[in-house]
């Protein structure tokens, strides 16, 4: 009975394994696109009129930063138009928001709570007073963003070349911080630069990553206003969008910087709630999805499918049939090491593979991570036990009831402190010294 045991968990390991190649040796063959692929050029573009839609919650701290990075664009400042929907907000966020330039409007709603309903509202309230045809675009940003002066020059560009959708560069305003912060970025550098651009260059579709995206007005008045409520409305979006048969640009010199949460709890909470948020939108569309992979949106719709389904499941799989299998041979008895050591020779090769992309990703992004070289080295060896962590948080998160909360942010710096690596504590030490 217990080589039965043993034979049948190494063959479905063997089969789990190959299948997440199947699956995902194209993400791989992503890393040598870029030497092979040249960036298309862009012609000069007409100016657009953009609308910037903003939902903050209690974002007194960082809030004056991002509008003050919208305010320095190299783009035409009368084409962009910011607005802010100050949610459920107990502090001056709408007072700080209306001082720095933004047009706000306060939401107070506690049953329908998340950002996917607070876009809504502030969507309505626009509508109402613009009309739904006086903007040609909107941006979405989150309240902790910081946005370089050349972004909409740069997202206009490809907006121009007849993409409804355009997202960014996405980086980090504290990738130092800790290796929980620095294992956040160093996968959205990794998203953008090695899936959006490869996809972008293989004239496929990009995916939109949280915040920092432009779209056609045009969706607006399709869907009748913002509809996507799901826990990763930006995958919802996603996945809309690329069953409409919509290619989603990528511009690379778009950049933002973002702040990620630092403490391992908050990120497992909001990693469980990505999580059950994938779920939803695999619901929603995973069969519509597969029905693609067979029409003219064969390669839009699997790459749409993995980033939702196979991993998912296939570590699921892999983690239930491990552990059913350890304890029915413990319970028989039977020595269980070989199966524990099968089993850290899997986390091995889990740690190699994303120690390589990360190595890769820190190599080719060096001068864009904005912290010390030590930092830069040490997380390479650290984001691959972050990584690894999101197969007992996606386990948890079957389980748990997980709802939307808002991630508090306190990291406020402006464009020039994040560049520099520093934040302003550690700028005002520097002019101290200075007068001394």
């Amino acid at each position: 009975m217990a080589d039965i045991i043993w034979s049948s968990v190494d063959t479905a390991n063997k089969v789990i394994g190959i299948l997440f190649m199947a699956f995902y040796a194209y993400q791989i063959l992503f890393i040598l696109v870029p030497i092979f692929i040249r960036k298309a050029k862009h012609s000069e573009k007409p100016l657009r009129r953009y609308g910037v839609l903003i939902s903050a919650r209690n974002e007194e701290i960082v809030i004056r930063n991002l509008i003050e990075s919208l305010k320095a664009q190299t783009y035409s400042p009368e084409h962009i138009h910011i607005f802010v929907v100050a949610d459920n907000c107990n502090d001056k966020t709408a007072e700080i928001a209306r001082d720095a330039g933004a047009e706000v409007y306060e939401r107070f709603n506690t049953e329908r709570v998340g950002k996917g309903y607070a876009m809504e509202f502030l969507y309505d309230r626009i509508v109402e007073k613009y009309g739904d045809t006086y903007f040609d675009a909107y941006a979405i940003f989150d309240a902790d963003n910081v946005v370089d002066p050349k972004f909409f020059e740069e997202m206009n560009k490809v907006f121009s070349d007849k993409y409804p959708v355009v997202t960014c560069y996405r980086n980090s305003k504290n990738y130092g911080d800790n290796w929980v912060s620095a294992g956040y970025a160093l996968w959205f550098l990794r998203e953008s630069q090695y899936l959006n651009r490869c996809r972008m260059r293989c004239h496929t579709t990009a995916a939109v990553s949280g915040t920092g995206f432009v779209f056609d007005s045009a969706i607006m008045r399709e869907t009748g206003g913002w509809k996507f409520f799901l826990l990763t409305e930006d995958i919802e979006f996603t996945n809309y969008n690329v069953l409409k048969g919509r290619k989603i640009g990528y511009a690379d010199d778009a950049v933002i910087y973002d702040e990620q949460p630092t403490k391992f709890s908050q990120s497992c909470h909001q990693r469980m709630r990505w999580a059950r948020g994938y779920i939803q939108v695999m619901g929603k569309f995973g069969l519509k999805l597969v029905r693609g992979i067979f029409s003219k949106k064969c390669t839009s719709c699997f790459d749409m499918s993995c980033t939702i389904l196979p991993a998912l499941v296939l570590s699921i799989l892999s983690v239930v049939i491990n552990f059913i299998a350890g304890v029915t041979l413990a319970i028989m008895g039977e020595n269980i090491v070989p199966l524990l050591i099968s089993f850290a020779e899997t986390v091995a090769g889990m740690y190699a593979l994303m120690f390589v992309l990360g190595a890769i990703t820190t190599v080719t992004e060096w001068k864009k991570i904005h912290c010390s070289v030590f930092k830069k080295i040490l997380y390479v060896f650290t984001f691959p036990i972050f990584m690894i962590s999101y197969v007992p948080v996606t386990m948890a998160a079957l389980f748990a009831k997980n709802e939307w909360k808002p991630i508090v942010h306190t990291k406020s710096k402006s464009l020039d402190e994040i560049t520099a690596g520093r934040n302003k504590a550690e700028v005002k030490l520097l002019e101290e010294k200075k007068d001394e």
